[in-house]
């Protein structure tokens, strides 16, 4: 509340702010929430904000009627709920051109919320997106970002996202390949699209991973043995989760793709195929060497203990 009341001040106090960025990345108690509080002045003058806010409604709030010539808006959002109260998410945002989108946690709102709202930003220029869909009947794909998104921004220049689908796994659906991944994304090309489908047998679900590749944004979240690689400079903190054992090969692929990595979560409670006990001495040695060389942070509260001397001692 005290962050909330303090950006209220900042618009009274300062009529011909331009430019003001209220993101912190101190955690959830920081995030911005508006619901049953007076109206905020209205500022004319401001063309970018950078606000983190506790939830979709905030969103609205902010984009209907406070501020009128905002051009760019960045928002990372604590959560995208459902919401049992009817909102107006109709009317467009004409002056919007660069919107960005990211939320950590997963929402079931994507065609309740978040589509209707991109929709409504016809003349935007620039879009980024990171988020996580629950739906057990869908997956969002390379057609529905197309049709549902794109095909209503006929200004849009550049395009970067993020975008994990959880289904279940009896609800699987036919594929796009990665050629029809390509044709729908023909008309950028500053963009490589990955996408690619994993099965969690344990958990009868299957996701559905859909990004952009040059890759801009600082989290990778639930990297999977079958990543492929790359180099990712701009990731800062990734999470590597499995339902099978990853082993030194793997471990050695993160490292040369995430060079500037600061943070490494390991959630995966198999034991190592080789691990340290089980590989003969000589074999140790002619392993090549995994170098973390900016990693300050390491969460290995869910690893098994091979993981801990994977750390320790390779």
């Amino acid at each position: 509340m005290r962050h909330t009341l303090l950006f209220r001040q900042i618009f009274s106090l300062l009529n011909n702010l331009k430019y003001l960025n209220f993101d912190s990345s101190a955690g959830c108690s920081s995030n911005l929430s508006f619901y049953s509080l007076h109206p905020i002045d209205v500022s004319s003058t401001l063309l970018e904000l950078h606000v983190a806010l506790d939830n979709f409604n905030d969103c609205i709030y902010l984009l209907d009627g406070c501020f009128h010539q905002l051009q760019t808006l960045c928002v990372r959002m604590f959560m995208i709920p459902l919401s049992d109260t009817t909102i107006s998410n109709k009317e467009k945002i004409p002056n919007l051109r660069c919107f960005s989108l990211h939320c950590n946690t997963k929402t079931k709102a994507y065609g309740e919320l978040i589509v209707p709202l991109l929709q409504r930003m016809s003349n935007l220029e620039k879009l980024d997106l990171y988020f996580t869909v629950v739906n057990k009947r869908m997956f969002v794909d390379g057609n529905k970002l197309k049709k549902n998104i794109i095909n209503y921004m006929s200004r849009l220049k550049t395009i970067s996202f993020n975008i994990r689908s959880i289904i279940d796994l009896y609800n699987q659906t036919n594929l796009p390949s990665n050629e029809d991944i390509r044709h729908i994304f023909k008309d950028f090309q500053d963009n490589q699209i990955i996408c690619c489908v994993d099965y969690f047998l344990e958990t009868d679900r299957a996701e559905y991973l859909i990004y952009s590749y040059p890759y801009r944004l600082k989290d990778y979240d639930q990297i999977l043995n079958n990543f492929t690689g790359g180099i990712f400079e701009c990731v800062r903190n990734i999470t590597l989760f499995d339902e099978h054992s990853f082993e030194h090969e793997f471990f050695l692929r993160i490292s040369q793709s995430f060079p500037f990595m600061k943070s490494l979560n390991v959630m995966n409670d198999k034991s190592q195929k080789n691990n340290l006990h089980s590989r003969p001495k000589k074999n140790n040695q002619d392993l090549p060497i995994i170098k973390y060389l900016h990693l300050v942070k390491l969460d290995l509260t869910d690893a098994h203990d091979d993981y801990i001397k994977q750390f320790l001692v390779d």
